[in-house]
């Protein structure tokens, strides 16, 4: 899976270069096929084995999607029935290898490319899109390699123009660049260091730990899981851009956030709407009262929790999060809640780390230690905080950082020096230290790709 990794040396040195001087050179109306072919490319050099898998998803989702679209209504019935059954048929090859396949098997963003084709068949059948009767077109949009293996999950609708008309230019190739080095540095320098304290944790057991120490180690795992997923995103932001394919943003300062509601608003943005324009509107949003309103987010809380896995540790994971959602509504009747300012970020802060736990420990009775631990139940604990001081002298450092970089400021500065030459050159000194960091440590595979 070497080839596949965007913070590989392969990727870095080989792969990305030669696309785009293969990309660059090719006419405009020819594009497509370049970017589809070194999609295929790309895909089969991650995993060869289960090319052929998203190769017939695409080719059988292009003619259904032909046969979708709303004509009259003695044929809505027959449209919906096709409607049913296509989601249907996508649906059940993603569960097949997300229950019974085991995560061992799981094809490479076989969740995030059947989202996709899901939102178009369904935005086709509403006829909130065209059909897309150029087959090159389509192919391109759901192997479209920036996006294919981690989102973000784009609907067809918001790039169709973009991959029937771009520009390849000097700009966008160096405002491109910027970004995905960006997202390199966030990725080689803050979440595969930071995340070395949860390995760390991980590797003595959680009934040696202290209480201090399992919140810096839930805090360093909550800085991996995201300088690791923003870093891949803007990545890949960075190169559509680079191509002249706008992608949207994934995340917005999800750790500024002041409650669970509004992280989630912040957090994996794309996966966070499709979710409410395809399950949660359509099951009556907040429109049909509160009791209503609840169990719509418990439906849409445990399909988020599948789709990034069927271990109970993920429906956990989604059960804490939709209480404390409910929660949030109830409370946030009160006029007084509303004044806050503090409390809000502290209580955020709490939760999320706490949260992440259950998404990363899967022995459930592990994650019980594990939580036991950050909420001091743990009774005749004497072995004192030494290892929470050694780790914060080791760490302390690393996890300023990244706490700054979760703040307004980096990207405040960011935007307004990015032209200026000095920026250019740290960003470019950021690049080549990333790339000794690769060549001393090795790989480090991004962590959304189990999902």
């Amino acid at each position: 899976m070497i080839f596949l990794i965007f913070s590989s040396i392969e990727f870095l040195l080989w792969f990305l270069p030669i696309f785009l001087i293969v990309y660059g050179i090719t006419p405009r109306k020819c594009r497509n096929l370049t970017l589809l072919v070194g999609s295929i490319v790309f895909y089969a050099m991650g995993d060869v084995r289960y090319l052929p898998l998203l190769m017939i998803s695409i080719l059988c989702n292009y003619f259904l999607g032909l046969h979708l679209a709303k004509r009259s209504p003695k044929t809505l019935w027959r449209k919906k029935l096709l409607l049913i059954l296509t989601l249907g048929a996508n649906l059940a090859v993603l569960l097949w290898f997300k229950d019974w396949g085991g995560s061992a098997g799981l094809p490479l963003g076989i969740s995030f490319y059947t989202f996709q084709i899901l939102s178009y068949q369904i935005d086709v059948y509403r006829g909130e899109v065209s059909r897309e009767y150029s087959f090159l077109k389509f192919a391109t949009y759901v192997s479209m390699f920036p996006k294919l293996i981690s989102g973000p999950i784009t609907r067809y609708g918001d790039i169709s123009d973009s991959l029937t008309e771009r520009t390849f230019t000097v700009r966008g190739l160096e405002d491109g660049m910027k970004l995905f080095i960006l997202g390199l540095a966030a990725k080689v320098l803050l979440a595969d260091r930071v995340g070395i304290l949860w390995h760390e944790v991980q590797v003595t057991g959680f009934e040696s730990i202290s209480t201090p120490l399992a919140w810096l180690a839930a805090i360093a795992y909550s800085m991996e899981i995201y300088f690791d997923f923003w870093g891949y995103s803007l990545m890949a932001m960075g190169l559509g851009r680079m191509m002249g394919i706008e992608l949207p943003a994934n995340f917005r300062r999800p750790y500024m956030a002041r409650s669970v509601r509004d992280f989630y608003r912040r957090w994996h943005m794309t996966l966070g709407q499709w979710f409410c324009r395809y399950v949660y509107i359509p099951l009556g949003g907040s429109r049909q009262g509160e009791l209503r309103t609840i169990f719509n987010l418990l439906v849409v809380w445990m399909l988020t929790a599948f789709w990034h896995g069927a271990g109970w540790n993920f429906f956990c994971w989604g059960g804490l999060l939709w209480i404390c959602i409910v929660l949030e509504r109830q409370l946030g009747r009160l006029k007084f809640v509303h004044k806050m300012k503090v409390l809000p970020h502290i209580y955020l802060w709490l939760v999320i780390p706490m949260s992440w736990m259950c998404f990363a420990i899967t022995d459930l009775s592990q994650l019980q230690v594990y939580l036991d631990k950050m909420l001091w139940l743990v009774p005749g604990f004497s072995g004192g905080y030494e290892d929470a001081w050694k780790a914060l002298s080791t760490y302390g450092g690393l996890l300023l950082v990244s706490g700054l970089a979760c703040t307004p400021v980096i990207e405040k500065l960011y935007h307004k020096w990015q032209d200026k030459l000095p920026v250019k050159v740290l960003l470019a000194g950021l690049f080549w230290y990333c790339i000794w960091r690769l060549l001393l440590e090795g790989n480090n595979p991004f962590m959304y790709f189990s999902f």
